[in-house]
């Protein structure tokens, strides 16, 4: 941002100096740019793609070197990640560093079931079941799978131990176990289209093809509503952390029923209570109705924790939204520690169950403040503060208050008068 400090009506002056500028052909400097200089110099000589002459083929592309985003073993209190074996577990997305809405397959959350191995599977061998209460039990190859009319949507995906603590120092530690990306595959309703579903079918049990077999009983209205078995992540195959060749995506619920590697689905007539539901069911009738889908929640990225605003004057406030229940309708940022709410902008248009970019410009005048954000989505679910919460629980709000079950309370960043950003719960 440069020594002077700058404020909303300086950015607007410079942009249309800038714009005047280069009407007239004299191009006026850039916040912290330099005037470009009228002599002409030879281009400089930049690496290039090298390829194999003899396949005629050219490497996967790498990103630039300069960019060194990374994801991190599971931030706060889970298991240890990487274990004694190497193993993952558990691994966070760099969120302060995501720009959009997509998250880069290969910087998308992970987890898996109870320390499995991660499969090595062959597309041509692998195989997925339909069987249970059906008319026609049928067993799909890829092949088959993809003859079939496809669909391609965004959707994130989020753990149900993503959730802020005290402990976390940032951004990817609070939420970095989440990632929305564009799936492509199969509609599971017309592959249940084609089994003939009986009508005594209530639940289905999904099974992945992992050493400690990842399966969930989910509602048969959800398999017909919205469920997909993709093949397909931004563009290329599913990464094999991510369940390749096919997983299942359940649009809007926690990330353990989103099965990966999938190769089994049974239509049943009851709940089958399976591995993956250890630890993910409560006999609090209350705290299970709540289980399945991810509330509302929103998170500020910059700024945001260990980040540091070189100076006061104008910014834009970023950050993403989502919801289990739908499109997000409304977002709101605080500057003032929740006192007073402005109205976010939508860098886009909404989707369903997927992450939305907003922003809110502000002029920082140099003193200690807190920041938030809170959203709304379109079955008008609020995303709650902590306060209220606990107060929904009847639960006293203290430092050992922590929420039962999905966690979506609002999450403020500190901003110290130096510019330091911390947790705003630390």
């Amino acid at each position: 941002m440069g020594s002077k400090p700058l404020n909303r009506r300086d950015l607007l002056k410079t942009s249309a100096a800038v714009a005047g500028g280069l009407s007239l052909g004299v191009a006026a400097p850039a916040i912290g740019g330099q005037q470009a200089s009228e002599s002409h110099h030879a281009p400089p000589s930049w690496p290039m793609i090298k390829g194999d002459k003899e396949s005629n083929m050219v490497a996967y592309g790498d990103r630039s070197k300069y960019v060194t985003s990374v994801r991190i073993a599971h931030p706060v209190g889970g298991r240890p990640s990487p274990d004694q074996f190497g193993l993952t577990f558990h691994i966070a997305t760099p969120l302060q560093d995501s720009v959009g809405v997509i998250t880069p397959s290969s910087l998308h959350y992970v987890a898996t079931t109870r320390g499995a191995f991660m499969p090595e599977i062959n597309p041509k061998e692998h195989r997925l079941m339909i069987h249970g209460l059906v008319d026609r039990p049928l067993t799909f190859t890829m092949e088959d799978l993809k003859r079939l009319p496809s669909v391609t949507r965004l959707h994130f995906i989020e753990c149900a131990g993503n959730r802020s603590s005290r402990a976390a120092k940032n951004v990817q530690q609070t939420h970095g176990m989440v990632g929305c990306a564009e799936w492509t595959g199969v509609l599971l309703s017309t592959l249940l289209k084609e089994c003939g579903v009986k009508g005594s079918a209530k639940w289905f049990v999904a099974e992945g093809a992992e050493e400690v077999k990842g399966a969930s009983s989910m509602p048969i209205a959800k398999a017909m509503d919205d469920c997909m078995v993709a093949y397909g992540m931004n563009g290329e195959p599913v990464r094999p952390q991510n369940g390749f060749p096919l997983r299942l995506m359940v649009p809007g619920f926690e990330g353990i029923f989103h099965t990966k590697w999938l190769q089994r689905i049974k239509i049943v007539d009851q709940y089958y209570v399976n591995y993956n539901d250890f630890g993910h069911l409560d006999q609090d009738a209350k705290v299970a109705a709540l289980d399945y889908q991810i509330g509302p929640k929103s998170v500020i990225t910059f700024p945001s924790g260990e980040q540091r605003l070189p100076g006061k004057g104008f910014y834009e406030i970023s950050g993403l939204a989502w919801s289990g229940g739908g499109a997000i309708r409304l977002v709101e940022v605080s500057t003032d520690g929740g006192k007073k709410w402005n109205k976010a902008e939508f860098k886009g248009t909404p989707q369903r169950m997927a992450f939305t970019r907003f922003g809110c410009q502000w002029n920082w005048d140099g003193k200690e403040t807190e920041i938030l954000s809170r959203c709304t989505d379109e079955l008008g679910q609020a995303q709650p503060t902590r306060t209220q919460i606990a107060k929904y629980w009847n639960q006293p709000y203290d430092e050992t208050f922590r929420v039962p079950g999905l966690d979506n309370s609002v999450q403020p960043w500190h901003i110290a008068g130096d510019g330091k950003v911390t947790n705003g719960f630390a």
